[in-house]
This record gives structure tokens, sequence and C-alpha cells, in this order.
């Protein structure tokens, strides 16, 4: 098996995370070969300590030892092929015996092979070693008259017990680093859903002020432009209506930097307590631009229930966002305002009977060009849709409609 390499950073949006130590634990976490080294120099050790031994007193040669080193050494590729250590170190612990060298027990020398096999993911390897090594040994001391009390009810439980103890360890190490790997990664994951929810929050008020910008100064620069025109052609002939006409633009400039002010002040602070509270009592602000520009506006609101204040505020922008836009862009005459509540609905409709465009230089209607989604439209939208409801904008036979449905249960 390979020595999985470090693992590269992991990349989500604009945030970066990876997966693994972090700097610090890396920096106090010894690297895998230095426990691989010091396993080996255990493993040669003990090993030779048994060799040393000499429990049958035949005084082994030197070249006993060079077993010891070679189970050893052995650990230092046990990472990367598990499995072959666990064989070859099966055949040495046999070619060992078969060289007549004093026993040294099968379970000692073959215990840091089964134990990194089973640390791998190599169980099935570990247990079919472990049991062919005990049957094995046991058969043969069994054939060459050795006391079967002694080798089967004494010794056999603890070579048992140590293989066993052995595939046991290595598989509790190979699953709290799984488990451990599977922890940073669900940190990770986790970590990374809240940076999404919070920059989804951040692009959510984002929009929210820039539609809020939008409705409230387009709404001020309409009636400011409309009255400006008034006050250029009054010039010289009628200074009541230049009065009149500066005097609704100082109102609307008023108004805009107090709303403007607002907003900010609630940018600066915590919560939403800077923005204005916008009511069905005050459409007669938001159509106001419509009657004086000359047009004849129809208003009937027919509400029985009392409405949150997003569904009132939202019918307020659909309104004067709807009739900012007969100003600039239609050649009407007349604009029908309808807000009715129906079964758990509020339904707001806005329709002229003009059609979309502008004039010519010569005064005359141009052409009405093809629909295209603006700001306007798209901010009216946006606002029905996080309420739950439905919205449309459209040209009718006789003018141009935008329709709301708003249910009363708002959606949060």
């Amino acid at each position: 098996m390979t020595t999985a390499p470090a693992r590269p950073p992991t990349y989500h949006g604009s945030m970066t995370r990876v997966v693994g130590n972090t700097p610090r634990e890396a920096a106090h976490t010894p690297s895998p070969w230095v426990f691989d080294v010091l396993l080996g120099l255990g493993v040669t050790l003990i090993v030779s300590l048994f060799i040393a031994a000499d429990v049958d007193r035949t005084q082994p040669e030197g070249w006993a030892y060079l077993w010891a080193v070679a189970l050893g050494g052995l650990m230092l590729v046990r990472r990367r092929y598990p499995v072959t250590v666990l064989i070859m170190s099966f055949a040495a612990v046999f070619s060992y015996y078969i060289a007549g060298y004093p026993p040294i027990g099968v379970s000692v020398p073959l215990a840091a092979a089964v134990f990194s096999a089973a640390e791998f993911g190599r169980i099935a390897w570990a247990i079919v070693a472990s049991a062919a090594a005990i049957t094995i040994s046991i058969a043969y001391r069994l054939a060459v008259g050795q006391d079967p009390t002694f080798v089967v009810a004494y010794e056999l439980p603890g070579h048992a017990l140590l293989l066993a103890g052995a595939i046991a360890l290595g598989d509790n190490v190979r699953s709290r680093r799984a488990l451990r790997r599977q922890s940073e990664e669900i940190a990770v994951l986790v970590a990374d859903r809240y940076a999404r929810e919070a920059e989804q929050r951040v692009m959510s008020e984002r929009l929210a002020i820039a539609r809020e910008l939008h409705d409230s100064v387009g709404h001020a620069l309409t009636v400011v432009r409309l009255h400006t025109q008034v006050a250029e052609e009054a010039v010289g002939s009628d200074d009541s209506a230049v009065r009149r006409a500066l005097r609704v633009i100082s109102d609307t400039t008023a108004a805009t930097f107090s709303d403007l002010r607002r907003t900010i002040s609630g940018l600066r602070s915590e919560g939403q307590a800077g923005r204005s509270t916008l009511r069905l009592s005050d459409l007669g602000s938001a159509i106001r631009p419509a009657e004086q520009a000359g047009l004849v506006v129809r208003t009937n609101v027919s509400v029985r229930s009392e409405l949150p204040p997003q569904v009132e505020a939202a019918i307020y922008r659909i309104v004067q966002e709807s009739i900012t836009n007969v100003v600039r862009h239609a050649d009407a005459s007349r604009v029908d305002v309808e807000v009715e509540e129906a079964e758990g609905v509020v339904s707001v409709t806005v329709e002229n009977d003009g059609r979309q465009g502008h004039r010519d230089r010569a005064g005359s209607p141009a052409p009405a060009p093809a629909l295209r989604p603006g700001i306007g439209l798209t901010g009216m939208r946006e606002r029905i849709h996080l309420l739950g409801g439905t919205f449309s904008a459209g040209t009718k036979e006789s003018g141009f409609a935008v329709s709301a449905s708003i249910p009363l249960e708002v959606r949060t």
C-alpha cells in the first residue's frame, strides 16, 4: 500500500480550506517514518533479546541476529507494502526455525507485521496469517512430541491473544485515523457552508439596498426631472408655476436625502432599524408624479386584513416603480392602480393605456420597443418572489400592465 501524499488545499468558492493537520499541529506531529524507524528498532531489539535468551541452550550463532534485523527492517516499508511485509515476516519466522536457531515463538516476531496489515485495512490478511502461523507452530510442536497440555493449554492462548490484540490495535488505529480525517472534512464543510451562507446574506442585503436605492432615488429623480421641465417651460411666462415646480423639487430632494440618511444609518448600525416603513396609506405619494404629469389616476384599494409590514412595503414599491416607469417611458393618459385582497392573497395591478417608449424630437410617440426587463422590473420581481408571490409585466391590448400576487403569510 502506498503512502498517501500530503493532501492539497481544497478550494470552495472564494474561501480556501486545507484538510489535514493545521500548521501548528503539523509542527508538533512527528513524521510517520519516525514511528516506523522506532517500531523497526523495537522489533529488532525484542527479537534479539529472545534470541539471546537461548532458552534451549544451543548457543546461537551471530547469523541468527540477522533475522532480527530483517524483521525490524521490514517495518520501514510497512506503509507502502503492508501485505508484502506480512508475508515476508511470516516466511522469515519459519525460515528462522528451519535454519535451526533457538525458539523465539511466532506471535512476538509476527505481531508488528500483523499490526501493520490491520492498520492499513488488510485485516483479512492479518487474520489468515495469524491463524496459519499458530496452526503450523502448534502442529509441528505436537508432531515432534512436545507436551500437548503445555502447547495447547498454556502457549496457544498466549500466542492467540497477542496476535488478536495486535490485529485489534491496528484496526483501532485505522478507525481513529479515518474518524479524525472525516471529522476534519466535516469541520471544513461546515465552515464552508457557514461562509457561503454569510456570503449569501451579504449578497441578499446588497440586493435589498440596491432595490431600495433604485426605487427611492429613481422615483425622486423622475419627479425632479418632470418638474424641472415644467419650470423650464414656465420661465418668463408663469412665475407661480416655476415656484410650484421648484417647491416640489425641493421637497422631493429633501425627502430623498432623508431616505438616504435612514438607509446609511441602518447600514452603520446592527439590524434594519434605519429603514423607513412604507404603508398603504402612503400610496398617495407614490402616484403623485403621475397626477402631476397630467395623467388621470384611478386608485382602488380593497384590503380588509392588517398586512405584514413587508407586504405593505412591497405593494408601495411596486406601485411607486410602476408609476415612475409610466411617467418616464409610457405615452399614456390614464393609469389604474388596484390593490385587492382575496382568499389570503393580495393582488396588485398597475395598468396604463399608453405605449412603452419615448417621444421623438417632434413630440410624436416613438414606436414601442420590445420589452427588455430593466433594473426596475427585476427589482420588483425579486421583491415579490422573496415574499413567496408571483409577478408579471407586459403589454396589453390597451397598454401596459404590471401584476403581482403576494400571500398574506409571508415566507421567511
